[in-house]
């Protein structure tokens, strides 16, 4: 069994996967490490989470980690090295790797005698053609920094891409897809042949959709002009696109559930934040259908992808004339396929398990491993 863990700064979720009956299996999540009524820190969090389960029968540990540079664009075992690099590259997610690596080192800690595998975030997202991944910026400035885009939700495209290849009945490598993810964080991505080719998160997790308390794309100069016209400084300006932006600034409500309710009671501010949410989406829609020339399918997933129908709808709406229609009885069931049949690009809504993505990769990681150690290096 393959213990995965998704740890943050304030919670370690945890699910317990047997790859040969993935259906089944512990999983829960800590929350409030550090907090007033919580556990202390991350290791109290994985003796809690520990403690209810059969340690015995764990063969190796995945850790979801956000963010691996340009370094990590595959999964990597995590031993002391690997968390040195993992440490300096911090500053690119302040808010989300300094978790992953108190939970790697709690669970080394608690776990000692099994091998432990990062899987990123952002590995998916290494094919990025050089077009892509550069920003317009100073060639020097931006190499110094690791200023690029990166892209996220790379191991929910992975599996998801995968699973659409299975739901049409054709090989992955002869599909051209765009996923779109959209859960609390959102991210288009365009899929070539099972390869990332252009992503809407870009240096960090920020860019691209509108998103549950994030902005996403905003005019850069926003975050100046906050700091003449409203007297923020940057710390300040950067959290009001983080954490009040998105569906939060134009709703007063980050969950799209909430924004649905109040948009058919009529309140104008939710009509508002879901008209501009469904644009953006479908304005990215257009944008790598461009990329892509030809596209099969597009495939929604995550939360909200997976049960906003009123998203789906309003997100393709008007595209006919590209192939791309919505059935509205398939569409309002939630269909796998929710085109009509016969349709030139196929639109389909298919579950992430991101989890089980990350087990699939450190059991080929591990295996990949053993097969280049000589027999004895092995105890």
């Amino acid at each position: 069994m393959i213990l995965v863990l998704n740890s943050g700064s304030s919670s370690v979720k945890f699910r317990v996967v047997d790859l040969a009956d993935p259906a089944a299996g512990d999983r829960g999540t800590v929350e409030r490490i550090g907090e007033p009524g919580g556990v202390p820190d991350h290791g109290a969090a994985l003796a809690q989470i520990l403690g209810g389960l059969d340690a015995a029968g764990i063969t190796a540990v995945g850790h979801r980690i956000v963010h691996g540079g340009a370094r990590f664009t595959a999964p990597a075992v995590a031993d002391d090295a690997m968390l040195d690099v993992l440490r300096e590259l911090t500053p690119l997610a302040p808010l989300h790797n300094p978790g992953g690596i108190a939970g790697i080192e709690a669970a080394r800690a608690a776990l000692p005698d099994v091998p432990h595998v990062a899987v990123f975030d952002t590995a998916f997202h290494a094919t990025l053609p050089a077009a892509a991944r550069t920003y317009a910026l100073d060639r020097d400035l931006a190499s110094r920094h690791g200023i690029r885009r990166y892209g996220f939700h790379g191991t929910s495209c992975d599996i998801v891409s995968r699973r659409a290849a299975e739901l049409l009945g054709r090989p992955l490598d002869s599909l051209n897809l765009i996923v779109l993810h959209l859960g609390n964080g959102a991210s288009a991505t365009a899929v070539r042949g099972g390869r990332s080719v252009e992503t809407s998160m870009g240096l960090t997790p920020l860019e691209g959709l509108v998103m549950g308390t994030r902005s996403g794309d905003v005019d850069p100069a926003v975050l100046s002009y906050l700091h003449r016209a409203a007297g923020l400084d940057f710390a300040a300006a950067e959290e009001q696109l983080q954490r009040h932006g998105g569906l939060k600034g134009l709703a007063g409500a980050n969950d799209m559930r909430t924004v649905l309710e109040r948009r058919a009671a009529g309140d104008p501010d939710a009509a508002l934040a879901f008209d501009v949410y469904c644009h953006r989406l479908k304005k990215y829609v257009g944008a790598y259908h461009a990329v892509l020339g030809r596209l099969d399918a597009i495939v929604f997933t995550a939360g909200v992808g997976e049960h906003a129908a009123p998203v789906r709808a309003a997100a393709l709406d008007g595209l006919s004339e590209w192939g791309i229609t919505v059935d509205p009885d398939r569409n309002a069931a939630h269909a796998p396929v929710i085109s009509p049949e016969g349709a030139r690009v196929a639109v389909c809504v298919v579950p992430t398990d991101e989890e089980l993505a990350i087990a699939e990769q450190v059991q080929a990681a591990t295996q990949d491993r053993l097969r280049n150690v000589a027999p004895s290096e092995i105890n």
